[in-house]
């Protein structure tokens, strides 16, 4: 029985996500496991992570925040992320006032403190507002973690460090931008398990971590 051109394309977008997860499987895990660490460190000891993307994009970061202050699986304490794209007033402020270039730029001035982590999501690698979200973070002395579609890109070159999901769809990079952000959250809580500090009723400490890449 020969197939049906929507069966034909749902076999296509199937095998994309597919090799992309096997790539990622292969070249991702220990970053996202270096990132899982660093962010057991910085958010118990009363660090902040910022995230923002645009469109899709900007779903999976807001994913990401709210698996860090709720739960991803397990109970532990609640841990400070914020999603830039979310905060609509300052957004469309911003934007009205200083151009759709700043509106996460201006928000990573004001929240973002030395220390602190900014993840920047995505497809192209060629935001405007997220390569001036990207610089502002750096200048602040803030730790920039890119995650994109193939790279070279001008995102990953920016950051401090970057996955960047080698893949020709849209719909695929963003997809494994997800499990990404699952293996991220998945990473931190083992980390946390590991330091103790995963436990029901354990409070994070209020100074801000002072943690610094490797790189």
């Amino acid at each position: 029985m020969s197939r049906s051109p929507a069966t034909t394309g749902a076999q296509q977008h199937c095998q994309s996500l597919e090799d992309a997860l096997r790539r990622l499987r292969v070249h991702g895990l220990d970053q996202l496991a270096h990132w899982g660490h660093r962010l057991a460190a910085v958010l118990p000891a009363g660090g902040r992570l910022l995230a923002a993307g645009n469109g899709g994009s900007a779903a999976q970061a807001q994913h990401l925040t709210a698996e860090l202050v709720g739960r991803y699986r397990e109970e532990r304490p609640a841990y400070s992320a914020i999603a830039l794209h979310a905060e609509t007033s300052s957004v469309t402020a911003i934007g009205n006032d200083y151009g759709f270039e700043q509106v996460f730029a201006r928000q990573v001035a004001a929240h973002g403190r030395d220390g602190d982590v900014l993840v920047l999501l995505s497809t192209s690698g060629r935001s405007e507002n997220l390569l001036a979200a990207a610089m502002t973070a750096r200048a602040a002395g803030m730790e920039v973690w890119a995650l994109t579609g193939a790279s070279p890109n001008p995102l990953a070159e920016a950051a401090d460090q970057a996955l960047c999901i080698d893949a020709a769809s849209t719909a695929t990079v963003q997809e494994a931008h997800l499990v990404a952000v699952h293996l991220l959250c998945e990473s931190f809580d083992t980390a946390l398990a590991a330091s103790g500090t995963f436990a029901v009723g354990s409070e994070p400490r209020r100074a801000v971590a002072r943690v610094r890449s490797t790189r």
